[in-house]
C-alpha cells in the first residue's frame, strides 16, 4: 500500500508520499512516489503515484520519454497549454497502460489498478491539483476540497479535516502532514518512511524546498512523541462520561 497527499494553499502547494511497497510481509521495499516535471520561469508539474507499482513506473515513464523527445501527435508535459489538459493527458496516459495490461479489455482491472494526485502551474494559471482515477478521469481541488489523498487515506484524514487552514504557512503545512503520516503509520504497516516531501511557491515556476524525512529525522520523531503525549493529556482533561 500507500499513502500519498497533496495541499492546495493560499501561497501554493504542499506534496508529501511515503515510499514503501511490500508484496507480503516479508518483501518491503523503498521506491520514490513523487515525480516533478519543470521548465523554470513557465511551469512546474509534480505526480503522486499510488497502487500497482509496475503501473505507475510505466506511466511515469512514459511520460519522462514524451517530456524528452517532441512529437506534435504524442504532446508532453511539457507542452500542454494548461493544467487541466496536462490532467487529460495523464488520465489518458494511465488509462491505456491499464487497458494494455488488462484482460478485460476498456474495464480497469483492479490487479493493474493506480490511483494518481496531479499538481502544479502553468503560467499565465492559477495552481490547480487534479485527482486521476485508474480508468483516466478526474476532479479537481475546490475550496471546500481543498486537499486530496491517494493509497491508504482514512487513518490520516482526521486531522487533515480538523486543522487544515489555506492560509497556513509552508511549514506548519508540514507540521500538519507529519502529524497525518505518523497516524497512518501507526495504524498500518503498508506506509512507513522515508517520506519525501515538496514546496511549490505560487508563480515561482520551479520546484521549491525538497527534502527525505528519513526513519531518525529528530523533528518528526519530536513531532510524534508529541502528538501521543498531547493526545493522551487532552484526553485526561476531557469530562467523564455519566450514567444517567
Amino acid at each position: 500500500m500507500t499513502y500519498c497527499v497533496a495541499l492546495k494553499l493560499n501561497r501554493g502547494l504542499v506534496f508529501m508520499s511515503d515510499t514503501r511497497t511490500n508484496a507480503g510481509v516479508d518483501n518491503v521495499s523503498v521506491f520514490r512516489k513523487m515525480y516533478t516535471w519543470s521548465r523554470p520561469g513557465e511551469r512546474m508539474i509534480t505526480l503522486l503515484t499510488a497502487g500497482n507499482l509496475a503501473t505507475t513506473q510505466t506511466v511515469v515513464s512514459l511520460l519522462d520519454e514524451r517530456s524528452k523527445a517532441h512529437d506534435d501527435r504524442q504532446p508532453s508535459l511539457l507542452e500542454t497549454p494548461s493544467m487541466f489538459q496536462t490532467a487529460q493527458l495523464v488520465g489518458r496516459v494511465l488509462r491505456e497502460t491499464i487497458q494494455l495490461n488488462a484482460d478485460t479489455g476498456q474495464k480497469a482491472d483492479s490487479s493493474f489498478n493506480a490511483t494518481l494526485i496531479l499538481g502544479g502551474q502553468i503560467k499565465g494559471t492559477d495552481p490547480r491539483l487534479f485527482l486521476i482515477y485508474p480508468e483516466g478521469n478526474f476532479i479537481e481541488s475546490s475550496t471546500d476540497t481543498p486537499f486530496f489523498q491517494i493509497g491508504e487515506t482514512k487513518y490520516g484524514r482526521p486531522i487533515l479535516v480538523r486543522a487544515y487552514d489555506a492560509d497556513m504557512t509552508f511549514e506548519d503545512a508540514t507540521k500538519l502532514l507529519m502529524l497525518s503520516f505518523d497516524s497512518t503509520i501507526k495504524a498500518n504497516l503498508s506506509v512507513g518512511l522515508p517520506l519525501d516531501l515538496q514546496y511549490y511557491e505560487m508563480d515561482s515556476y520551479e520546484p521549491g524546498y525538497e527534502t527525505r524525512v528519513q526513519v531518525d529525522d529528530p523533528y518528526f520523531n519530536e513531532l510524534s512523541t508529541g502528538w501521543g503525549e498531547a493526545l493522551k493529556q487532552t484526553f485526561a482533561t476531557l469530562p467523564n462520561y455519566k450514567r444517567s
